[in-house]
């Protein structure tokens, strides 16, 4: 499962092979295409699908990229900001750049506490576009800054960074996929008196590298699920 961390290939047709820049690939059938040592692609954090989905329609968002990274990778999903929190200020000039912008949200002590964690994760991966594009720019602002520090994961520079950190604690993610397909299996949200059996299933998932296969079947043999009840 780690290969949708950080992988050596994708799967291209022609139409998205011309939106990646990636050349030689034609017709509309979807093939496995080998990636180059220096290509920007491979892996869900470089997926033109999840870049757009956690974007604006015109621009990139930083704190829906945070929080998409935060909640379905690592793990860990900040809480819902508070009723009583600003937009961000009308008065700051539109053409700033984004980061300059943030940080002007984050001067709001109201916003801080959260957006400390979450925006230097949507940072990292600004060389991305709305759409999935990569760009060394953003606008008329020059180059784009992606290095951040992250809690507990120290300094990272860009996606390729924030795919070292990530990796470097599989488990963060291995846990996190486990408890979704465990939610699905279930049919209900996993509960605290889960904990045990996500952490065997972990466990013995992880000397062959948290195969798919072998996360699928601790599932099936774990006590949730052979033992649930129909209500």
């Amino acid at each position: 499962v780690l290969d949708l961390l950080r992988t050596d290939y994708t799967f291209l047709n022609e139409r998205l092979a011309k939106h990646y820049g990636i050349p030689n690939v034609y017709g509309s059938r979807f093939r496995r295409v080998e990636l180059a040592r220096d290509s920007r692609r491979g892996g869900l954090l470089r997926q033109g699908s999840v870049l757009a989905v956690s974007s604006y329609a015109t621009r990139t968002s930083p704190v829906l990229r945070g929080v998409w990274v935060l909640s379905n990778i690592v793990g860990a999903p900040p809480p819902p900001p508070l009723p009583n929190v600003p937009a961000l200020d009308g008065n700051v000039p539109a053409n700033l750049p984004v980061r300059e912008r943030m940080a002007a949200h984050r001067a709001n002590p109201v916003c801080a506490n959260c957006h400390r964690t979450i925006d230097p994760v949507g940072f990292t991966l600004e060389n991305f576009d709305a759409v999935g594009r990569w760009r060394e720019n953003e606008g008329d602002s020059g180059s784009i800054d992606v290095s951040r520090t992250l809690p507990g994961l120290g300094e990272v520079n860009g996606v390729a960074g924030l795919e070292e950190a990530l990796l470097w604690r599989p488990e963060l993610f291995a846990t996190t996929l486990t408890e979704k397909l465990l939610t699905f299996a279930l049919g209900r949200g996993v509960e605290y008196y889960d904990a045990p059996a996500v952490r065997k299933i972990l466990r013995e998932a992880q000397p062959g590298g948290y195969h798919f296969s072998s996360l699928v079947l601790g599932i099936v043999n774990s006590a949730p699920f052979q033992m649930r009840r129909s209500s």
